[in-house]
């Protein structure tokens, strides 16, 4: 019998120490920041922006709209529909659930099964899988429903079964029956933008990551965190800046591991995503860190401290606290 209770890592949460110097101040709330409670608000700004974009582009005085169509000849018209059905074709997501496993508590045992997520139309040399079990599906599914019954109203999730559930024949028709599952879902709009579609695919693993990280076991931390950064990177393509807490406390875990060039170069992909975000609590402290760590390597860190005397200028007259990178990572997560 399959045991649909649903388990939590809870690590250790000692005081974080900072990892930089206090001389740079910043805007920041004190409080314990759980891991998804900025979901909805980077969503909102994400898609205005996207929206603003797409008003830009339909502008026919727009600096991006195409040359007049009359003026083309036959064959660059043909090339320039080409290149912008390949340029708007959206990346879609292929659910594979090659092996499985049986796995015991001390009161049944329980099918467990793997997942890939891999990226359609290109060459996807991330693979990263996870481990779920039937109940974890069940749970998700009653979620769903709480927000999109109607939407779902043709979704079909595999029913429960009581005996003979580890047999090679179920288990093999429940792979099938679970993959469609998630395919089904994935092509509903509204569905794959939610939080709790996300949060299937990597509140476990983020969770565990920030327990480990709070506890200094940065080793098993980075891979948890490379694991959650190339998902959410998949799976929130409607909102990148989602990603950002998790490529953040990766460049802590680096940073503390003295890989200080990998701590780089995840941190300035992090900025990138913030340029559009400078608002955003991460900003300022992940901007402190990284001109630390260009000074260590030898990279540009001028062109980084002007932006954040830029920043340190908006806020000069509100009162603040200095919160360090590290100190920002290890709130996640904290119920």
């Amino acid at each position: 019998m399959e045991d649909d209770e649903d388990r939590s890592c809870v690590g250790a949460s000692p005081t974080a120490q900072s990892d930089l110097p206090h001389s740079v101040a910043r805007t920041q709330n004190s409080g314990k920041i759980n891991c998804s409670t900025e979901y909805e608000q980077i969503l909102v700004e994400q898609c205005s922006s996207t929206e603003e974009s797409s008003e830009r582009a339909q502008d026919p005085g727009s600096i991006s709209s195409p040359c007049h169509h009359y003026l083309m000849t036959t064959k660059e018209l043909q090339l320039y529909w080409l290149k912008e059905k390949h340029e708007r074709k959206p990346v879609k997501l292929l659910f594979e659930i090659p092996s499985t496993r049986i796995a015991e508590d001390f009161l049944s045992k329980f099918v467990v099964y793997k997942i890939i997520i891999v990226s359609t139309g290109s060459f996807d040399e991330n693979k990263v899988f996870i481990e779920r079990r039937y109940s974890d599906f069940e749970k998700l599914h009653r979620n769903l429903l709480k927000d999109f019954k109607e939407e779902m109203e043709d979704v079909l999730f595999p029913k429960k079964i009581l005996m003979g559930n580890l047999t090679e024949e179920l288990i093999r028709k429940r792979i099938l029956a679970l993959k469609d599952y998630l395919a089904e879902l994935y092509t509903i709009s509204c569905v794959r933008k939610s939080k709790k579609f996300m949060e299937f695919f990597t509140k476990p693993e983020e969770e565990e990551g920030y327990s480990c990280l709070r506890g200094g076991e940065y080793g098993r931390a980075t891979e948890l965190f490379h694991q959650v950064v190339c998902l959410k990177e998949r799976l929130t393509l409607h909102c990148p800046a989602v990603v950002v807490p998790s490529m953040c406390a990766l460049v802590v875990c680096h940073k503390d591991m003295d890989n200080l060039d990998k701590a780089y170069e995840v941190g300035m992909k992090a900025l990138t995503i913030l340029e559009k975000h400078t608002g955003h609590r991460y900003y300022v402290p992940l901007l402190d860190t990284l001109i630390s760590l260009a000074y260590k390597i030898g990279k540009d860190f001028m062109s980084l401290r002007e932006r954040l005397e830029k920043e340190e200028r908006k806020v000069k007259n509100i009162e603040h606290m200095s919160v360090s990178l590290k100190e920002l990572a290890v709130q996640e997560c904290i119920e």
